[in-house]
């Protein structure tokens, strides 16, 4: 017999699947786009494919709230043991100077904790899929996060290397933080590491992939990190090969606290 978590989890894989295949279907074309802030592209695929998925998974899940990053928040979420955590295009600035490094985000939170992690990234071609205490998966290939004992050496998907961690080793980095933090899950990075607040769109499905093939995950000071909060947002996240998680909070731990202090 299937296990439901499994069940609803490709259901929402299906659901993620399609909205990749509309914003695949736009990639490389003329669209509007703008910037919601300096630095915070968006462009109207992200709204379309925000919409479609409002739709779908609303219907898939009647109850559940609703917090995703093309719409305004609306804290009667908090009134909901479930929600949906979605972000419909990840990594915007990739999708729209045409380079791969984008997916759909979705996620489904209960009581605070993810319980289905779903990336699609079709430009990829690469569907990745959890639940909870079954593991994570990426296009039917379970995932194991690497064995790394020692940081130095650590592969981590990044432009450029400050020079206090040029012990480290840079690898491809694509702007989906979803997808570096899948990089983990799927041993293909050692490292993901964050010093800033961050929204609960970017990591929750990642970070449950990734804790789901064995990696260490949390924020940038070591907690726990925790979803569905009024305001939705963590300092930082830290997700490692779990041989490595503790030092690599140890190496970033007077860091945080000076950005935390200031």
């Amino acid at each position: 017999m299937a296990e439901p978590g499994r069940d609803l989890a490709t259901a929402v894989a299906g659901i993620a699947a399609e909205a990749g295949q509309m914003a695949l279907a736009r990639w490389r074309t003329n669209f509007r786009q703008w910037e919601k802030e300096a630095g915070s592209p968006v462009c109207e695929v992200d709204l379309d494919v925000d919409a479609m998925l409002r739709a779908r998974l609303s219907a898939l899940l009647p109850d559940a709230g609703w917090l995703s990053e093309e719409r305004a928040d609306d804290l009667v979420r908090l009134d909901h043991e479930r929600i949906w955590v979605v972000d419909s295009i990840d990594g915007t600035r990739d999708y729209i100077r045409g380079r791969e490094g984008w997916a759909i985000s979705v996620a489904l939170v209960e009581r605070g904790a993810v319980t289905i992690g779903v990336l699609d990234a079709p430009a990829r071609r690469e569907r990745w899929c959890a639940a909870l205490g079954q593991g994570a998966w990426r296009n039917g290939v379970r995932l194991q996060a690497g064995t790394r004992d020692a940081l130095p050496g650590a592969r981590v998907p990044t432009d450029a290397l400050p020079k206090t961690d040029r012990d480290l080793v840079a690898v491809h980095k694509p702007n989906s933080i979803a997808l570096r933090i899948a990089m983990v899950a799927a041993d293909e990075a050692d490292l993901v590491a964050t010093l800033r607040w961050g929204k609960e769109w970017d990591i929750a499905a990642a970070a449950l992939i990734a804790a789901e093939a064995g990696a260490g995950v949390s924020d940038a000071v070591g907690g726990v990190l925790e979803f569905n909060k009024r305001h939705p947002q963590a300092f930082g996240v830290i997700v490692s090969a779990p041989g490595i998680h503790d030092a690599a909070v140890a190496r970033l731990a007077d860091r945080a606290r000076v950005i935390l202090g200031s």
